[in-house]
């Protein structure tokens, strides 16, 4: 990938595109797919150890539990078992797990129509990654 292209999949979707090019866009899915909802998924911006996604659009059924979301994207990131995913909803907000996408896309939507989801590890909490601890000195 040119070094162009990996700062521009750097720079968050809302950066990308201007707030009237996201509306249309969702208008046009919208209309396409209207059993489904426009969801934008990025990695945290200061998260380290986790990869990014090949893509940054999901269209996921209204049925579809935030918890199997979850599962879909531990798959397409390949994470092991042991590997802490956890998902941030409009940067903010740790949504239940059993709650349906169309619940959280209703309670959580843009202005501009798209559901952002932000996904991390446990260490943007505080913890420091196993590598990083500070030594204690005495």
């Amino acid at each position: 990938m040119a070094p162009y292209e990996k700062s521009m999949e750097m720079m968050p979707f809302k950066q990308r595109k201007c707030l009237e090019t996201r509306k249309h866009e969702v208008c046009s899915i919208r209309s396409k797919f209207p059993n489904k909802l426009p969801v934008i998924v990025e990695r945290y911006i200061r998260e380290k150890t986790l990869p990014l996604l090949d893509k940054t659009k999901f269209l996921v059924p209204f049925e579809l539990t935030l918890g199997q979301f979850l599962c879909l994207l531990r798959n397409k990131i390949d994470l092991e078992s042991s590997q802490a995913l956890f998902l941030l909803v409009s940067e903010k907000s740790m949504s239940c797990m059993s709650a349906s996408m169309g619940e959280v896309y209703s309670q959580y939507r843009d202005p501009d129509g798209f559901l952002y989801i932000t996904y991390a590890s446990q260490e943007i909490f505080g913890a420091h990654p196993r590598d990083e601890r500070p030594t204690k000195h005495m």
